[in-house]
């Protein structure tokens, strides 16, 4: 693993591992895709590390493909992703069913835009307050 890692391969992201983790950030904003969603949630300490985790549910296959998804994921955020995520934000990313056919590179394409997407202002919509 050493001596072809650039500075750019040295940003830690840590991971989320219990519910409660997970739960928090999907207080957060959603960020929605063909292969998954994203879900974004910024803690109060700017400084931490981001941390990213992976929910596969069972309706998307049996264990097998669930894992494959999971292992596609987590490579494509060490490969490229990880490095537009922004410290002291939590993300979860919800695989769909697509992700197992995509080709890698779409998959990690997308990954980086909807890391990188700024929220869109939320306009109330006209007629919405009518009483």
């Amino acid at each position: 693993m050493s001596g072809h890692m650039t500075d750019r391969h040295k940003v830690p992201v840590g991971r989320l591992k219990s519910r409660p983790q997970f739960l928090a950030v999907r207080a957060g904003e959603s960020r929605k895709g063909p292969l998954f969603l994203l879900e974004v949630l910024a803690r109060d300490d700017p400084e931490a590390q981001p941390r990213v985790g992976f929910t596969v549910t069972k309706k998307h296959g049996n264990a097998v493909e669930r894992n494959r998804m999971r292992r596609r994921l987590k490579e494509a955020v060490r490969l490229s992703a990880g490095f537009a995520m922004k410290p002291g934000h939590d993300y979860v990313i919800v695989a769909r069913r697509d992700l197992l056919s995509a080709p890698f590179d779409r998959l990690t394409r997308a990954l980086e835009d909807r890391i990188e997407s700024k929220p869109k202002p939320k306009r109330p919509t006209a007629g919405s307050r009518k009483a």
